[in-house]
C-alpha cells in the first residue's frame, strides 16, 4: 500500500516581473556595497522573474525564468541574506547558496514602486518572524506608553449645556455712521441698532402747536 505524503503548501510573498543580475566585485573593508561599481548597468548578467516564497521550513527568494531556477536564497531574519546598496534604492546584494558553496550577487529593478514592494514583503514576513519566535514581546494588544494612564475623561456635553469660542485677533464691529441731529435738537445716527440687534426707534416728532 503506498503511502501518501501531504504537499508542503507555498505563499507567495511577492512576485518580481523582471529583475536583472549583475556580477558583483568583493566587498572593500569598511565600505557597502554599490551600484555604480558593477560595471555596465544596461548589460546584466541575468534577466528573469524574482519569487519569494512562504514554506512550513522557511522563506526562499528564488531567481527563476520560465523553463529553470537560475539562483535561490534562504531568508533567515536572523541571518539576512539582503543588503541594500549605498547609492540606490533599486539595487540589492543577495547572498545565494548552492550545495554549501556561496556566492554573492548584485539584484536591480526596473523601477522604485517594485524595489519598495520587496523590502515591505520582506518586512511583514520578518514581524510575523519575530512575533513567532518570541510570542512574550508582543506589543500590539498592550497600550502605548506615550498616552498617559488613568480613567478616561468625558467631554461629551450633557443636556442643556453649552460652549461659546472666542477667537482672538477678531474685534467686535463699530459704527462708523457719524452722528446727526434730529429735530429735538439730539444727536441720532440711522445706522444704530439695540443690543439685540434690533433697529432703534427714532424719538416721534414733535406735535404741531394748537389754534385757539
Amino acid at each position: 500500500m503506498e503511502e501518501f505524503k501531504e504537499e508542503e503548501i507555498e505563499s507567495i510573498l511577492y512576485i518580481g516581473r523582471e529583475v536583472s543580475v549583475f556580477k558583483i566585485p568583493p566587498l572593500k573593508a569598511n565600505e557597502g556595497h554599490r551600484a555604480q561599481e558593477w560595471g555596465d548597468l544596461g548589460n546584466p548578467l541575468w534577466k528573469g522573474r524574482l519569487r519569494i516564497i512562504e514554506r512550513s521550513s522557511g522563506v526562499a527568494i528564488q531567481f527563476e525564468d520560465p523553463t529553470t531556477v537560475f539562483a535561490k536564497a534562504d531568508y533567515d531574519p536572523a541571518k539576512p541574506s539582503v543588503e541594500a546598496v549605498l547609492d540606490s534604492s533599486r539595487y540589492f546584494v543577495v547572498r545565494v547558496e548552492d550545495n554549501g558553496r556561496r556566492a554573492y550577487i548584485g539584484m536591480g529593478f526596473l523601477e522604485r514602486t517594485d524595489s519598495f514592494d520587496f523590502n515591505v514583503a520582506l518586512q511583514d514576513y520578518t514581524k510575523r518572524w519575530r512575533a513567532r519566535m518570541n510570542p512574550s514581546e508582543a506589543q500590539s494588544d498592550q497600550p502605548s506608553p506615550h498616552v498617559p494612564a488613568g480613567p478616561k475623561k468625558d467631554y461629551t456635553l450633557k443636556e442643556g449645556q453649552t460652549f461659546s469660542i472666542s477667537i482672538p485677533g477678531r474685534a467686535k464691529p463699530t459704527s462708523t455712521i457719524a452722528s446727526t441731529p434730529n429735530l429735538l435738537g439730539g444727536s441720532s445716527s440711522s445706522g444704530l441698532t439695540s443690543g439685540s440687534g434690533v433697529p432703534a426707534l427714532l424719538p416721534p416728532p414733535p406735535s404741531a402747536p394748537r389754534r385757539r
